[in-house]
């Protein structure tokens, strides 16, 4: 029998041997979980066949919990939480280019982000016991003591405000902005960051929020790699050291999306050789039972690229487009569906009307049989090469973590689309989306 070890090791040949990693890929992959006495939710899965560790943290401190007049608070969190230390006892204060260094130097990596839902930090290190130390007592520095230093925080806020003026040149910001206003309204999954909420976001409230967020019984905890449960959790313990060991009160609940009572139309002048499209309403969230419905129902869609009943309308027999698709976004909150595509400007009309025209039919009819099996045959083919390193690994054991799925989810994935049907489908696609009453963007189109 495969086991994970030797899913690792034919990662890098899977395009040769693809038959023999699909094998392995359907193999168990064993996740163990458990609660440390802080409260941290650790997910490991050893996968000793390669020495190095891929760590995940992830923290219920995504951009949805920012305050509306500061929006893009959490995302600035995370982006200068690993840029310098702070002095504490006798470990002294690094700037950023200290911080770098010293990564550099053992060749491992910590990096942090803010999704939607999240704000994570990601640990990459090889697994000899010298490296991994004084990885695992770097990272836990950067993550229990940030600097959030004030002079550098001017100098990025700088650089964040550039790239805001120089991505509103770009149409599909423009689209992308306008549409997540129209779907989300007030939620603050539309909360977008601009100058003007740059401008209220001071260090004060990275450490605010950081005190309030990033704490250990907030912690889930993912890794993959070289070590036994042993070491993972002195390891985990040993990354959460220098954050308040404090418990937690329950973080205030969030409203869902509200869907959208009326169709919407935005046509937003802007001068650029392509007209950027976009249709869109709210989604489901991750939890959605239908999920594995909706994902094979959207590959039929538009989300399986050249083989997608939108690429085949929209471009192939019409030649309105080179390239379109649909999509979900499913969170915490129903996430946004969206399609896109770009145009010439005085196309953008009729491909706005063949799109509407396509997803109308798919939900009143659902797909046929044919595409059914094909859509089957391409996602459970693939299924190897969602798991073919440590970092696709380490995302898929993450989404097991944060969205609470069955431990054993990854060993019932190909089988959860096996049992999809067309009636499925038809009911899910029915049941989430309303193309009557969806909200479109387009910029750029000609009169």
């Amino acid at each position: 029998m495969f086991t994970i070890k030797n899913i690792a090791a034919c990662a890098g040949y899977i395009c040769t041997i693809g038959i023999f990693c699909l094998n392995s890929a359907m193999a168990a992959i064993p996740v163990q979980h458990w609660t440390q006495p802080s409260g941290a939710q650790v997910f490991l899965v050893a996968s000793p066949a390669i020495p190095m560790l891929d760590v995940q943290l992830d923290f219920d401190a995504g951009s949805r919990r920012d305050p509306a007049a500061q929006a893009g608070l959490a995302s600035m969190t995370a982006n200068m939480a690993t840029q310098g230390m702070r002095a504490v006892g006798k470990d002294p204060a690094l700037d950023d280019n200290a911080v770098g260094e010293a990564w550099a130097d053992l060749g491992a990596s910590l990096g942090s982000s803010a999704s939607a839902d999240r704000m994570s930090f990601s640990l990459r290190s090889l697994t000899y016991p010298d490296l991994l130390d004084k990885a695992t007592a770097l990272a836990a520095r950067q993550i229990g003591e940030p600097a959030f230093s004030d002079s550098l925080w001017q100098r990025e806020r700088q650089r964040v405000a550039a790239q805001l003026k120089e991505a509103a040149t770009r149409p599909g910001t423009v689209a992308g902005r306008a549409l997540a206003a129209a779907v989300y309204g007030s939620h603050p999954y539309g909360y977008q960051l601009t100058e003007a909420t740059l401008a209220r976001i001071q260090t004060a409230d990275m450490r605010a929020l950081y005190a309030r967020s990033i704490l250990p019984c907030r912690a889930t905890v993912s890794l993959v790699g070289a070590v036994d449960r042993a070491q993972a959790d002195a390891l985990v313990t040993r990354l959460l050291a220098r954050l308040p060991q404090t418990a937690c009160a329950p973080l205030p609940a969030l409203p869902e999306v509200a869907p959208l009572a009326q169709a919407s139309d935005q046509r937003i002048p802007f001068d650029s050789a392509q007209a950027q499209v976009m249709i869109g309403q709210r989604g489901y969230p991750r939890s959605d039972p239908d999920f594995f419905a909706l994902l094979v129902g959207n590959h039929i869609l538009g989300g399986g690229g050249f083989g997608s009943r939108l690429t085949s309308e929209v471009r192939e027999k019409r030649g309105l487009s080179y390239s379109v698709y649909s999509g979900f976004g499913p969170g915490l909150h129903a996430g946004a569906f969206t399609i896109g595509l770009q145009t010439r400007p005085d196309q953008a009309t009729q491909a706005v009307q063949v799109a509407k025209q396509v997803l109308a039919r798919f939900v009143a009819e659902g797909p046929t049989a044919a595409e059914l099996q094909a859509a089957k045959d391409n996602l459970a083919g693939g299924f190897a090469l969602r798991i073919d390193s440590n970092r696709k690994l380490l995302d898929n054991v993450a989404n097991i973590a944060w969205n609470h799925l069955p431990l054993d989810y990854l060993d019932h994935w190909t089988q959860q689309i096996e049992r999809v049907t067309q009636a499925d489908i038809q009911l899910a696609f029915q049941r989430i989306l309303q193309p009557e009453k969806m909200a479109t963007v387009v910029v750029g189109e000609n009169p």
